[in-house]
C-alpha cells in the first residue's frame, strides 16, 4: 500500500458514520452499509456518486428488508482501483456478496448500478432472485451525463484530475436532474467532498475513459423477473424489449438521478415488484 492509499483509507474512516462498514475484496477496501432485516436488497448506486444516493431509499426498506450497499471502486469512500471495467466490476459484486455469506440477493441499480446489476444477473443468474433497473446504462446508443463527457475531453482530462470546482458539480447535478427536483446546497456540498477525496478525481477520469465493450446482446439472456424503472427524460433504454417477460414504471419528469429525485416512488415500485408490504397496509 503507497502512502496515498493510506491517507486516503484513514480519510475515509474520518468520514464514515455509525453504520459504515470496510471489508477488504478482491484487493479494494470496499466501503459499505447492511441495516434491516428481512429478504436481502443489494443497492448500486450511479457513476460519480456514493452509497448516499440511496440514504432515503435504504431509510424506508430496511423495515421490510435487508439493505446492502455499498460504495462502488472509483466512488465514495471505496476510491480508486486499477480496473474499471463492467465485468470487474460485476466480479467484485459477487465476491463481496459471497465475502457477506449472501447466496442470492434482489438487486436494484441505478444508471452505471443498473448495467453492473444486469451484468451480474448475466454473469451469476442463480446469484439473483429479482431485478430492478434504474435508468440503467448498458446500451450504446444511450447520451452521456456531462460529466462523463468533459472526463472525456482530452483538453479538460488533465485539468479535472487536480481540481474538481463546486460550481461545475453543481452545474452537473441541475444538469441530470428532471424540474420535479430542486438541487440544494447539502447535495451540492456532499457531491463536491466526494469527488474531492483523495484519488477519487483521477480514479473518475481513469473510469469515465475506460473502453468498454458493448455487452448489450446478452441482455435477451436475463431470466430472473425484471422492473424497468424508467424516467420519460432518458433515452437509449431498451431494456423491456430485450428481456423477457420484464414490466417496465415509467417516472415523469424524473431525470438522471432517480434514487434521489424521487425515493417515494422507487420504494413503492421495488415494494411491488419484491412483493413488499407498504407501509399504509401496515398501519
Amino acid at each position: 500500500m503507497t502512502d496515498a492509499d493510506a491517507d486516503a483509507d484513514a480519510l475515509a474512516d474520518a468520514c464514515a458514520d455509525g453504520e459504515s462498514r470496510f471489508t477488504w475484496v478482491d484487493g479494494v477496501r470496499v466501503h459499505f452499509k447492511r441495516e434491516g432485516s428481512g429478504p436481502p436488497l443489494l443497492l448500486l448506486h450511479g457513476s460519480g456518486s456514493s452509497l448516499q444516493a440511496f440514504d432515503p431509499v435504504a431509510d424506508d426498506l430496511k423495515n421490510d428488508c435487508e439493505v446492502i450497499r455499498l460504495d462502488l471502486p472509483a466512488f465514495g469512500l471505496t476510491g480508486r482501483d486499477r480496473d474499471y471495467r463492467i465485468e470487474t466490476y460485476v466480479s467484485l459484486v459477487a465476491d463481496f456478496l459471497t465475502g457477506l455469506g449472501l447466496d442470492k440477493v434482489n438487486v436494484a441499480g441505478s444508471s452505471l448500478g443498473g448495467n453492473i446489476a444486469w451484468n451480474l444477473a448475466v454473469e451469476h443468474p442463480r446469484r439473483v432472485r429479482r431485478l430492478i433497473l434504474m435508468n440503467a446504462t448498458g446500451y450504446p446508443e444511450k447520451s452521456l451525463p456531462q460529466a462523463l463527457r468533459m472526463a472525456r475531453n482530452p483538453l479538460l482530462r488533465p485539468l479535472l484530475r487536480r481540481w474538481a470546482p463546486k460550481g461545475a458539480a453543481e452545474r452537473n447535478l441541475r444538469s441530470s436532474v428532471g424540474p420535479r427536483m430542486h438541487v440544494d446546497q447539502a447535495l451540492v456540498d456532499r457531491v463536491t467532498a466526494m469527488i474531492n477525496r483523495p484519488g477519487n478525481r483521477s480514479a473518475f477520469i481513469d473510469f469515465a475513459n475506460t473502453d468498454q465493450p458493448d455487452r448489450s446482446g446478452r441482455i435477451p439472456e436475463i431470466a430472473v423477473p425484471t422492473m424497468v424503472l424508467r424516467s420519460d427524460l432518458i433515452d437509449g433504454q431498451h431494456f423491456v424489449r430485450d428481456i423477457p417477460g420484464s414490466h417496465e414504471v415509467v417516472l415523469a419528469g424524473i431525470g438522471h438521478l432517480m434514487p434521489e429525485e424521487a425515493p417515494a416512488e422507487i420504494c413503492e415500485a421495488i415494494r411491488a415488484h419484491l412483493g413488499l408490504p407498504s407501509p399504509i397496509s401496515k398501519k
